[in-house]
């Protein structure tokens, strides 16, 4: 049997700390689920969030990337093991974290895709997508999981 993508929206009482919903989703470890996992979000942020071009682009190509490194170096194309994504819509901002079943790494490390003897290399250009496609990224202390933090004006 194939595995599928799974979703859930919550709503949050207005005074919840800021928080409106927060949609969750498991994804499989199959990039062939990428795009429509992120269409899910995107759907659902286009309806809450005030600038819709954040979302159209920011949003989509940061998390993109980020699933797709879950997928990738994270899981390892496993297909036993999946990605979890956590969307918390706020008034104030939009907090994606994707964490992968994947022993971690140390970002610390990566190369910098803008020098030159690393633009051939096949790591980093993601994460430097991430970065400036997103107002803040954080990592978890195993290195598995990903904050994109995504600001309204």
């Amino acid at each position: 049997m194939r595995p599928a993508l799974w979703a859930d929206v919550r709503a949050f009482e207005p005074a919840a700390e800021g928080l409106e919903a927060e949609l969750l989703l498991r994804v499989p470890s199959d990039v062939a689920f990428v795009e429509e996992a992120v269409e899910l979000v995107a759907r659902h942020l286009e309806v809450s969030f005030i600038d819709r071009r954040l979302v159209r682009f920011n949003l989509r190509l940061a998390l993109t990337e980020a699933l797709a490194n879950a997928i990738y170096y994270g899981n390892a194309q496993d297909e036993t093991k999946g990605v979890a994504v956590r969307v918390l819509f706020g008034r104030h901002a939009v907090h994606l974290e994707v964490t992968d079943e994947g022993g971690g790494f140390d970002y610390r490390f990566l190369p910098d895709p803008t020098l030159p003897e690393a633009r051939m290399l096949p790591t980093g250009r993601g994460l430097f997508l991430i970065r400036n496609m997103v107002d803040e990224v954080r990592f978890n202390a195993t290195g598995n999981s990903i904050c994109m933090i995504l600001r309204r004006d």
